[in-house]
């Protein structure tokens, strides 16, 4: 097994929590080749892939963050897949992928090359996941049927952010907790009164019209109500992204304390097990580096049951059931 990343701060926590390989690299610069000689001879080969969902995200191209250019990478995935011609695919993306043109050729190509191909949105809170995110899975197989994985959970059994950190120390903002992942950004004055001011479930429409931002009074800013807000005690928190640990960035604020989030319960309501390591023992841990892992990452529960329908393709495929009488 072996994973790549042009980031080296995946090195760390990609080797030492999976034991595997990791190789610092751009896959434009990888070929079908190279990547076959990464697994053990006869295995079933799967390739995983996700190209940066930023250039996908409906939020980040109305703020002109985003440019289509980026979309390439995608097709690079699709390269790997035509050149290595892996047993087992599977991708993951943001749910609006599904209706770019980009997405119809990538499937297409999946079909013209003999995979069977299953893909739809998923919602993380039926997996028991404690955040409201969706996203786009993908699995395609050579070897038989596939299936992306069914719901586990009805919407009365939803995890919540209170089941999921209500827990952990209370903390107060910029303080230096003993877990040095229950770390969370300092506020400055006006942003804890805005805070102050906030309830859980509540907006900043809320707020005395001194505590407002400049950016709030503009008509396209009006429409962004779940920024400088707080999460909801007995409801999944709202999508985890790379700047969860900032109040200012999305409803962030934890549901009774002043303070955002720390990097410890973006990590949990990601669905992160508690040993999961980030950052080498001694090392600084800084809010944005860690941060872009843990908002970036596929929630690891909903990987493994990704990885229960992949796994249930290759032992059918190994072992395939008796046709019936």
């Amino acid at each position: 097994m072996a994973g790549f990343d042009v980031d080296p701060a995946c090195e760390y926590p990609y080797s030492t929590n999976t034991k595997a390989k990791f190789v610092l690299g751009d896959i434009r610069a990888v070929s079908g080749a190279e990547l076959a000689k990464l697994y053990p001879l006869g295995s079933v080969r799967l390739l995983a892939g996700c190209a940066p969902c930023q250039p996908f995200s409906p939020h980040l191209r109305k703020a002109g963050k985003t440019n289509e250019k980026d979309w390439a990478l995608l097709k690079e995935f699709s390269r790997l897949v035509n050149e290595l011609k892996p047993e087992l695919v599977t991708m993951e993306n943001v749910p609006g992928l599904a209706t770019k043109q980009i997405f119809f050729d990538f499937v297409t190509a999946l079909k013209s090359n003999d995979y069977e191909v299953d893909f739809r949105s998923l919602h993380c809170p039926r997996f028991g996941i404690p955040q409201h995110r969706r996203r786009l899975v993908l699995v395609a197989s050579k070897i038989g049927r596939i299936q992306v994985p069914s719901p586990r959970r009805s919407r009365e059994n939803f995890p919540t952010v209170r089941k999921a950190i209500g827990h952990l120390p209370a903390l107060k903002a910029g303080a230096t907790p003993r877990d040095p992942l229950h770390i969370t950004r300092a506020l400055s004055a006006l942003n804890l009164r805005r805070i102050q001011a906030s309830k859980p479930g509540g907006t900043w429409k809320e707020w005395p019209s001194e505590l407002r931002s400049s950016c709030h009074l503009k008509p396209t800013g009006r429409s962004y109500q779940s920024v400088y807000a707080r999460m909801t005690w007995d409801r999944p928190a709202p999508t985890i992204t790379t700047q969860a640990h900032n109040f200012g960035t999305g409803r962030f604020g934890h549901p009774e304390q002043d303070r955002a989030i720390t990097l410890r319960e973006a990590a949990i309501l990601q669905s992160f097990p508690r040993h999961y390591e980030f950052v080498r023992p001694g090392d600084p841990v800084y809010l944005t580096k860690v941060g872009k892992l843990i908002g970036n990452a596929v929630p690891p529960r909903l990987a493994y049951f990704i990885g229960v329908e992949l796994a249930r393709a290759a032992r059918m495929a190994r072992w395939p059931s008796p046709e019936p009488n």
